[in-house]
């Protein structure tokens, strides 16, 4: 992440950067600067995973509720001291770090290869060394801080470029995170997550005024070092030969500094002695071997700029590049609403840029006014848009604002409309989920966008569009937006083994569930998917390359009265409503025909039969014993405590437990973006895996049913549990036995199965759309990679 090679280069290099700082001292010097308002710190929470995750079990497939309890002292010890946190995730992959993204996952592949090469050697846990954070860690870390009472925020683009906006543009106390791209960005001053002392609440701050000095350039000239050096957008090959020129001709080679060191001293020694002789005077493309890749270079370069900051060396605009237009994008923001930063700038802002002495930006939100408005897209920059809607930044004045473009992707960082969606906002999570469909809002908060791309949109109807995006910006669902903005999704590493030809990959498992999804979300509540949109799969699974994605096509669902369309699953409020709902989340798992048994079940166990009903009908190798261990465990788990969950010690690690640990909570994710599509009939606490499921509890519960424990000792002798356990069990199987499929113990199973069958290889090209079980789904065996 961030620019290569700068990591290292502070920490040897030039470790006067880093200063070591107190929060809490900040917290108070910023409340004595700015009166009544509130200390805030951004936080890139895609950078704080792995810091968050504290347990030391990490192969079962998650201590979900130990790690909730870290995330409450996270945030308790910022609250403790009155300082107000803002989390902002992930909301998509853009397609110019998409090559990195499949680079990383191939990579994490290698690596997942090793640990369960570690396992059948050892038996055991690997080290921390090894250290893989659990599956769906980014997407349930969401809804934990939510049910906290956190302000979570989901971008609409990779979302470091909208931390470093929002911080700057509310005055924040800092950024928290772990990405040099943010010593890069003009915006409020950076702090490390990885040097966090929670105790003390003490971290280092990356003074970038002070890199700035030790490399003899100015803060502009920052993204063009970034760039020369390579980050996420430019490859770190495409200016290897001009580094090491740089390198021959720079006279202040230091000896005691490494080579990587070297490269940035004599890159920033070339810029600042080299570039700058003809800065203003010649376009970059003279002065840098750009070639082919000039217009990846500039936009490169423009990604660094925030709303109202110009780049120095774009004196000419190059005819090719399209994204440096001058555009506006809304960040829509209820100034009466409670969930709102307060804004601290000085009543007359100063030009300067942030120091690292006051680590407090002096500036207000710079922004370039014209009172002659510029073509251009309309401010309300959905896609579905069609009216230009104009931006005053002063009511009376009626002037409006122009920024300097980024990328082509729009961006909206801080939604809050007064008012609220009349479905899917789970009061548990203290915070209401707006609908944008009101045009005339005030505007607060300005981003920018590219204007010649439009992006296509698979959805026609802006209502619906608007509601989509309100939830994913909340982050409140999961993929929605994605699937019907741009009909592509992806989904990062499993901890699957791909010498186990016997477990299929979590991509091919859910995968039917996900094509009735695309059907109700792309067909518009016409019953037939032929004429829907194919979506694009980029899902990481053993035999996948990743070169391009899979294209997979909607799967009709079955669902009682016909497919409903989206308006009245969304925004009907009328009490019947809840029960289509209801249906639809059915339809989407094929489980229709289980309706009553279902509705008989207590949560949070129906969700969890739903899932172990789709999964024991699709995955013909799950036993009897792999049933009993995840009924056992979710029953366990509610009478357990957390230091109890902790102390709990296993006999040895079993890569196949590993695999099923983590199947399941694939599941669960899959299940929150079935729940968001059809309008939550259920309540996403229902989904989260601190409620049903501990990765080391099912662990010992596997083992249990392999040495053939009772199912008395798997509940742990408790009478109450042993009644629920088998209704449970009665549900999954009468409803399993409806698919014809009949589960068996292990030992029936091996009696009877000549061999196992090999996992779905990459060579078959074919469009997921077949047709099994009844034409309703296909199953996993039956399914290859997509069309590609």
């Amino acid at each position: 992440m961030g620019v290569r090679g700068l990591q290292g280069f502070v920490g040897s290099t030039c470790p006067h950067i880093c200063t070591v700082v107190n929060f809490k001292e900040l917290a108070e010097h910023h409340r004595n600067k700015h009166p009544g308002c509130t200390p805030t710190i951004v936080v890139d929470a895609m950078c704080c995973l792995r810091y968050w995750y504290t347990p030391e079990s990490w192969i079962c497939g998650g201590q979900w509720r130990e790690y909730f309890s870290a995330l409450r002292d996270f945030v308790k010890t910022f609250t403790a001291v009155g300082i107000k946190l803002i989390f902002f995730f992930d909301g998509m992959v853009e397609q110019d770090k998409r090559d990195e993204w499949v680079k990383r996952r191939l990579k994490n592949n290698r690596e997942i290869s090793r640990i369960f090469h570690y396992i059948k050697s050892h038996k055991e846990q690997p080290g921390r060394n090894m250290f893989f954070i659990p599956s769906g860690l980014a997407i349930f870390t969401r809804f934990a801080l939510k049910t906290l009472g956190q302000e979570t925020l989901c971008s609409l683009q990779e979302a470091d470029y909208e931390v470093a906006s929002y911080g700057l543009q509310h005055n924040c106390l800092g950024i928290l995170g772990e990405d040099t791209d943010y010593l890069i960005y003009d915006t409020c001053p950076y702090f490390s997550i990885s040097d966090l002392c929670l105790e003390s609440l003490s971290t280092v701050m990356l003074c970038r005024e002070k890199l700035c000095e030790s490399l003899d350039i100015s803060l502009a000239d920052l993204p063009l070092l970034a760039c020369l050096l390579g980050n996420d957008i430019i490859p770190e090959g495409m200016f290897e030969s001009f580094r090491y020129k740089c390198l021959s001709s720079y006279t202040s080679v230091k000896e005691n500094f490494d080579k990587k060191g070297n490269i940035i001293l004599a890159v920033a020694d070339h810029i600042s002695k080299v570039l700058h002789l003809h800065q203003g005077e010649k376009k970059l493309e003279e002065m840098l071997p750009l070639g082919p890749n000039k217009a990846l270079f500039y936009k490169g370069v423009a990604s660094y700029l925030l709303p109202g900051q110009k780049s120095p060396w774009f004196f000419q605009k190059p005819k090719s590049l399209i994204t440096l237009d001058k555009q506006v994008l809304s960040m829509s923001s209820d100034p009466e609403s409670k969930q709102g930063v307060p804004m601290c700038t000085d009543p007359e802002p100063k030009q300067g840029v942030p120091t690292c002495t006051d680590p407090e930006p002096k500036q207000g939100v710079p922004i370039c006014t014209d009172p002659e408005p510029k073509q251009g897209v309309p401010m309300c920059t959905d896609p579905e848009y069609k009216q230009g809607i104009p931006i005053c930044v002063d009511p009376e004045s009626k002037q409006e604002v122009t920024l300097e473009s980024k990328q082509g992707v729009p961006k909206c960082t801080h939604t809050e409309i007064k008012q609220k969606l009349p479905v899917g906002a789970d009061s548990e999570f203290k915070l209401e989920a707006p609908m944008c469909i009101d045009p005339a809002i005030k505007q607060q908060d300005l981003m920018h966008m590219e204007p010649e791309v439009k992006q296509e949109t698979l959805v026609s109807d802006p209502e619906i569009l608007k509601v989509a995006r309100a939830h994913h910006v909340r982050a409140e669902s999961y993929l929605v937006y994605n699937i019907m903005s741009s009909g592509e999704i992806e989904c990062s590493n499993t901890l699957e083994d791909a010498l186990d030809q016997a477990l299929p990959s979590q991509a091919f498992v859910y995968r039917p569930v996900r094509q009735r999804v695309y059907s109700l979300l792309l067909g518009d509540g016409r019953d037939g998917a032929s004429t829907c949109p194919t979506v694009k799969e980029w899902f990481v699974y053993s035999g996948n390359p990743l070169r391009h994605p899979d294209l997979v096509r909607p799967l009709q669902m079955n669902v009682p009265g016909g497919t409903p369309n989206l308006k009245l699953l969304w925004l009907n409020q009328e009490p019947g409503m809840q029960v289509r709902r209801l249906d639809a989340l059915l339809g989407c798992l094929d489980l229709s025909s289980s309706r009553e048994e279902l509705q008989a079940v207590e949560n949070p166990f129906k969700a969890l039969c739903c899932l172990l009903i789709y999964l024991f009908v699709q995955v013909d190798t799950l036993c009897l014993e792999d049933l009993h261990a995840f009924i056992a465990q979710a029953l366990c788990l509610q009478g357990k405590s957390t230091v109890q969950l902790v102390d709990l010690q296993l006999d040895y690690i079993d890569p196949r437990a590993v695999q099923l640990g983590s199947l399941l909570v694939r599941g669960l994710t899959t299940l929150v973006l079935v729940n968001s599509a059809c309008g939550f009939p259920w309540r996403m606490s229902d989904f989260m895996p601190w409620n049903i499921f501990d990765g080391k509890l099912f662990h010992q519960k596997y083992l249990q049913a392999e040495k053939g424990y009772s199912v008395e000792a798997l509940v742990e002798q408790n009478r109450s549990r042993l009644t629920k356990f088998h209704a449970l069990k009665s549900v999954v199987c009468k409803a399993c036995v409806k698919e014809n499929r009949r589960i068996v113990s292990k030992q029936h199973w091996r009696s009877h199965q000549p061999g196992r069958w090999g996992r779905q290889g990459s060579g078959s090209h074919r469009t997921s759309s077949g047709y099994s079980r009844a034409g309703q789904g296909q199953h996993w065996r039956d399914q290859g990679p997509g069309k590609r």
